[in-house]
């Protein structure tokens, strides 16, 4: 049988070929978008584990994924450190705003004195200094080389011009900070921040610590940096919604490529299969020929579809220094929705070719 089903595939090379396409289309929209998606996200948690800080105190509401209040008062950070535990705290305004440029249509800004924020955080100015002024900010060396900055350029933030002062590495949190003061004043938010960072002392017990702060400062939020660091696509609103629309993109695409050639396929090759029912094949046996060229057009799409990923990641990756980090279970998805939209495509034509009365073929031919 696989001799009969791989002659049909070549006889009719360009419809082959074309369906063939169309199931490594579902292919590419499932592997590559989706290892888009995990790389930049995961990139994104990257960043935030470079936090050194094993507490963040902060208020109800306050760090929302796609926005941030800054409503927490800094008075909290000298009561924070006479907790038993606590060694050092820094204050930190996050603002999160939109724009078209950004990669995920948003940028986060970090108001935050650069000082104890390094210290805690073992950072450093890798190129001129810390934003001192209300109209400096520093950014990391990817943000710098991203967007071909140098320094001494400006940035629009705020409607305003900001000029650039430092660069910092490594990257951690926004991309781009200024100093807590000038985030207040843009603001209007004195003595306020979004969140406090929070250090504890060597061999401090970081849970006993957290319910300290707890019992001592009550109806505030306590987070653990270690619980910030999970799945990102828990941490990027409707990621997941967009992932799942790919897959049924993916599915949608690799059905009805398959559905539509395979019926045409029939179609033109009513004589073949009356002559092989008159020499005694089967429907099943007809339905299983069908299907196994189905089959075969699944796994090469596949196939072409995994290549076809592949190669442009590494090239979008090279020129455009986008992350992409490919799942195994992704990669099984993809096969089963290429393979399986494939046999579920030629159900149809493969009964409609069962059905064919040989007789009735035979004699119109």
């Amino acid at each position: 049988m696989l001799e009969l089903v791989l002659a049909n595939l070549k006889t009719r090379p360009f419809r082959t070929a074309v369906s063939i396409i169309g199931v490594a289309l579902g292919v590419v929209l499932v592997v590559l978008f989706t290892g888009l998606a995990r790389g930049m996200s995961n990139d994104m948690i990257k960043r935030a584990s470079n936090w050194k800080a094993e507490i963040v105190f902060t208020r109800p509401g306050a760090m929302e994924p796609t926005s941030s209040n800054a409503n927490v008062l800094t008075a909290y950070a000298p009561k924070l450190l006479e907790i038993e535990g606590v060694e050092s705290t820094v204050p930190v305004i996050r603002y999160i705003t939109p724009n078209t440029k950004a990669r995920w249509g948003i940028e986060q800004l970090d108001g935050v004195e650069w000082q104890p924020f390094a210290e805690m955080n073992d950072m450093q100015i890798v190129q001129g200094r810390a934003a001192v002024a209300n109209d400096e900010v520093i950014l990391d060396e990817r943000k710098m080389r991203d967007d071909s900055y140098a320094l001494g350029d400006s940035i629009e933030i705020f409607g305003k011009s900001y000029k650039i002062v430092g660069v910092f590495s490594p990257p951690s949190g926004a991309r781009i900070k200024m100093s807590l003061a000038a985030m207040q004043d843009a603001l209007q938010a004195e003595n306020k921040c979004t969140y406090i960072l929070v250090k504890i002392k060597d061999g401090a017990d970081v849970d006993a610590v957290a319910a300290r702060i707890n019992e001592v400062l009550p109806g505030n939020k306590i987070n653990l940096t270690r619980d910030l660091i999970i799945d990102a696509q828990d941490r990027i609103p409707a990621l997941n919604l967009f992932l799942r629309v790919l897959v049924g993109l993916g599915a949608f695409v690799s059905t009805i490529f398959v559905l539509l050639s395979m019926y045409t396929t029939i179609t033109e090759r009513r004589k073949e299969i009356g002559i092989l029912k008159s020499l005694g094949a089967s429907k099943s046996f007809i339905i299983k020929v069908i299907e196994g060229e189905a089959l075969m057009i699944g796994v090469f799409g596949s196939l072409l579809g995994f290549l076809t990923s592949f190669l442009a990641s590494y090239i979008i990756s090279r020129f455009f220094e986008l992350e992409f980090e490919f799942s195994l279970n992704w990669i099984l998805t993809a096969i089963a929705i290429a393979v399986g939209g494939s046999l579920f495509g030629a159900l149809y034509p493969a009964w409609r070719a069962s059905d064919i009365d040989p007789v009735l073929v035979l004699t119109n031919e």
